[in-house]
Order: C-alpha cells, then structure tokens, then sequence
C-alpha cells in the first residue's frame, strides 16, 4: 500500500513538472517575440489545469482506486473556468471546516471538496442507522449545501475486511444512502445526491490492525461543481 501511494506521488509528481515545462517553454518563446511573459498564480494554475488536470485525474483517480477523487477530478474543467471554481470551493470548504470541526476531515481536491466521517462516529458497529448523537454533524452540513446549490454530490459508503464481502458491500451501501436520505430529509435536493458502496475494495489504510480497520470504516462525500456552476464560472472567466 505505502509504495503504491509513493508511485503514485510520483506520478504526480512528474506530470506537474511536464505541465510547468510546458509553461516555462511558453514564456521563453514568448520572450523571443517581445510578448508580455508575466503571469499571476491563477494564470499559471489554468494554464497547468488546461494542459495537465485531464491526465492527472484520469491516472490518479484510476491509480488511487478512490471513487469519491475519481469523481471530483473527473469533473474537473481546467483552465481559467477551473480556477473560478476552485475559488468558490475554497470559500466553500472553509464553512464547512468551521462547521463541521473534528467531525469530518475536509479537504480542498483539485476543483472540488471531500469530505469524509467516521463511521464510527455515524454508526453502531454493523448498522446503518445514522446515530442520533450526530445528526446535527449532517444538519451543518446540509445548511452549507443548500446555501451553495450549484454542486453535487457523490456518498460513498467503505467498511473494512471484517465479515464477508457480500455483507460489507451490502452494509457501506446502505450507510450511504442513510447519510443521502438524512440529507434530503433536510432540504438538501435530491437530484444532487448520488450514492455507493465499496465495501472493503478501497481502503485507506491497511486493515492489519483495529486502529486501521477503524480508518477504513467511513463515509466519502465528493462535492463537484454541477452544470449551473460550471456556466456561472465560464461566464465570470468571459469564455
């Protein structure tokens, strides 16, 4: 698991550094040519979303084997738009973080957000009934979605190896709709909430231990920018 995760860093890692070649090639020829070379940080970041944010998600979601970061660079635009959405994930992600604290560990993936909870703390060991001590977790959340309607959402249920296969995947599919339902019951549309399950095919962490089992037992949520946002964006870039 840890050399597949340090391959693949390198795998980044080499594809960021074509996508910056590609831009320092750019700007020299456009010093032969007496053209304006300078660039601010969002510029450079189209640019490289433009000419590398395809092939990346494409090989990292596919690498990773994690559904909900597949989803999230898979709907990646790139470019000047992309970096219009990246801002607004970034506001965005901020809320949730000051809302959602220890609950949930938030974080910023390319042009959309992921979070993920613990199952254990949405659920008895073996159950999907969302556990009422938490509900208000979702009840945050949902008052951020409904404030920030030009996204969608992929619920990804994992559990770990304990039990049979056929039982796992049974159980992370029904957690997933669990947290969809407790969703939408708060006003959350239901058209923007997508679910699966994994079972234990993709987990984080090895299973050697409870503690590492405990890490693999969660619920992935990717939010993405929908059509509506993704025209908001390219009107605001002036595409």
């Amino acid at each position: 698991m840890i050399k597949s995760m340090i391959a693949m860093k390198l795998m980044l890692l080499s594809l960021v550094m074509t996508a910056l070649l590609l831009v320092g090639c750019k700007t020299a020829q456009n010093s032969q040519t007496g053209a304006k070379t300078g660039m601010n940080k969002t510029e450079k970041g189209a640019v490289i979303g433009a000419s590398s944010g395809a092939v990346v998600g494409g090989i990292i979601g596919n690498k990773s084997k994690n559904t909900a970061l597949g989803a999230i660079l898979g709907a990646a635009v790139g470019g000047t738009v992309g970096a219009v959405i990246g801002n607004r994930m970034d506001k965005q992600a901020r809320k949730l973080q000051e809302d959602l604290g220890s609950s949930a560990t938030v974080e910023r993936v390319g042009e959309g957000i992921k979070l993920t909870f613990d199952s254990q703390l949405l659920f008895d060991f073996g159950k999907a009934d969302i556990m009422k001590a938490n509900k208000l977790d979702l009840q945050k959340l949902a008052e951020t979605l409904k404030q920030n309607p030009d996204t969608d959402l992929l619920i990804v249920g994992h559990t770990d190896n304990v039990g049979s296969d056929a039982f796992n995947q049974k159980l992370s599919r029904k957690r997933a709709a669990a947290v969809s339902g407790r969703l939408a019951s708060l006003g959350v549309q239901g058209s923007r909430l997508n679910i699966e399950g994994k079972g234990e095919s993709q987990p984080a962490v090895s299973n050697d231990t409870e503690g590492s089992r405990a890490q693999n037992r969660r619920v992935e949520i990717a939010i993405y920018a929908n059509g509506r946002m993704k025209t908001s964006a390219k009107n605001e870039a002036g595409k």
